[in-house]
């Protein structure tokens, strides 16, 4: 009898290659620990099944400051197909519907209050660069990078070296 043998290719995110492609997802509001406890299985999950045209992923995660989700994918061994990250965002979508989150609204902004993280609305956000109420050097989180390098470097910066630069004057 022939025996397939299935490879995980969850890996740790420090493990992937600095060119990994990544997805960050924002919530619009802290999660509870029990909230990241249910999403982190959930997470493993989908991962250790995502596919493209039928190769395996070779992908990692990471939940911080119970905000995000970052996903991480090496391409180096089987690229993301459009099917594949169809499969990712309705998997998002099914996350938000479960916990009653927004992860896939990328018109807000989340940036440090002091030692708090904060999240507001782009419009919010403008507003508050007009009445200095943030800086150039407000540090915030640029969910734009598109690599792992990029995001270990460039994910949170002050505002100036980010997009956000020009809502502040």
């Amino acid at each position: 009898m022939l025996t397939l043998k299935i490879y995980n290719m969850l890996v740790p995110f420090d493990s992937l290659p600095d060119e990994a492609r990544v997805w960050i997802y924002q919530a619009d509001r802290k999660m509870t620990e029990d909230e990241v406890g249910t999403i982190l299985p959930k997470l493993e999950e989908f991962l250790t099944q995502w596919t493209a045209h039928g190769a395996n992923l070779k992908a990692a995660f990471k939940m911080m400051y119970q905000r995000f989700i970052i996903i991480a994918l090496d391409e180096s061994e089987a690229a993301a197909s459009g099917c594949s990250i169809d499969a990712s965002v309705h998997f998002i979508q099914g996350l938000e519907q479960q916990m009653g989150l927004s992860l896939l609204d990328k018109l807000n902004v989340t940036y440090y209050n002091g030692p708090h993280i904060a999240h507001k609305s782009l419009a919010d956000f403008k507003k508050m660069a007009k009445n200095r109420s943030v800086s150039k050097e407000t540090i915030v989180f640029n969910n734009l990078v598109n690599t792992k390098g990029e995001f270990e470097e460039f994910w949170e910066v002050p505002a100036k070296e980010s997009w956000h630069a020009r809502f502040l004057a």
